[in-house]
C-alpha cells in the first residue's frame, strides 16, 4: 500500500509541475502511465480519444484566445470541460465552438468566466488542491482513484468519471474536505453497481489440491 501511494505521488507530483507550465495535462511515465491505464473504466481507445481532444485542444485555443485568457481542457469520456478566465462572452462562446469542433467530443460542459487571466499564485493553489484530493482518494479503500479526474479552478473542485452513485457520492465527500476547497460540483457519468462489478478483473480459478 505505501508503494502505491508513493508512485501516486510521484505521478501527481508531475502532473502539477505539466499545470503550472500552462501545458495541457500529458503525463507520459512508462511502466506508471501504463499500470494507470490498464485501471481507467474508459476503454483504452476512449482514452486514446480523450488525450487527442485535449492535444488538438492545446493547439488550437491560442489562436481563439491568444494572451486575452487562460483557458484549461479536460476530457473525460469524451466530455469536455471547459475552466479558466476569458475576455467577454464572445470569446466565451469562441471557445466553445472551437472545441465542438474537434473530431470525437461528444459534450461540452462551459465553466469559463469572463474575467481576467489567473496568476501564478492561482494557479499553484489549484495544482496542490488538486494533488491533495488525488491523494485522500487514493487513502479511500471504497473507492478506485484512478477512476476519478480532478479539476480545479479558483478553488473549485470538478470531479469527472466513470462511477456508481456510491462512489461519487464519497468521492464528494472526499473533496470537500481539502483544505483549500471552496466548492465541489460532481460531472460524472454514472454506472450501476452491476457494471461496477463486470469491470473489475476476475480471480483465476483455483487449481485443485
Amino acid at each position: 500500500m505505501q508503494v502505491k501511494k508513493a508512485v501516486l505521488t510521484a505521478v501527481l507530483l508531475g502532473s502539477v509541475l505539466v499545470s503550472l507550465q500552462g501545458c495541457v495535462a500529458v503525463v507520459a511515465g512508462g511502466m506508471v502511465a501504463g499500470a494507470m491505464a490498464s485501471t481507467d473504466r474508459r476503454t483504452l481507445g476512449t482514452q486514446t480519444e480523450d488525450k487527442g481532444i485535449e492535444v488538438k485542444a492545446a493547439t488550437r485555443l491560442p489562436q481563439v484566445v491568444g494572451d486575452a485568457g487562460h483557458v484549461n481542457v479536460n476530457s473525460y469520456n469524451r466530455k469536455v470541460l471547459l475552466t479558466g478566465e476569458v475576455r467577454d462572452d464572445a470569446m466565451k462562446r469562441a471557445v466553445e465552438n472551437e472545441i465542438r469542433g474537434i473530431a470525437n467530443v461528444d459534450n461540452v460542459i462551459n465553466e469559463l468566466i469572463v474575467a481576467g487571466p489567473s496568476s501564478y499564485t492561482s494557479r499553484s493553489s489549484d495544482a496542490l488542491i488538486t494533488s491533495k484530493v488525488k491523494l485522500s482518494l487514493a487513502d479511500k479503500k471504497t473507492v478506485s482513484a484512478n477512476s476519478f479526474q480532478v479539476v480545479t479552478e479558483r478553488g473549485n473542485v470538478y470531479l469527472m468519471g466513470l462511477v456508481t452513485q456510491r462512489e461519487g457520492n464519497i468521492a464528494a465527500q472526499v473533496a470537500q474536505g481539502v483544505s483549500g476547497v471552496m466548492r465541489v460540483t460532481k460531472m460524472f457519468e454514472y454506472i450501476s453497481e452491476e457494471d461496477l462489478r463486470a469491470m473489475q478483473p476476475q480471480s483465476p480459478p483455483q487449481a485443485a489440491q
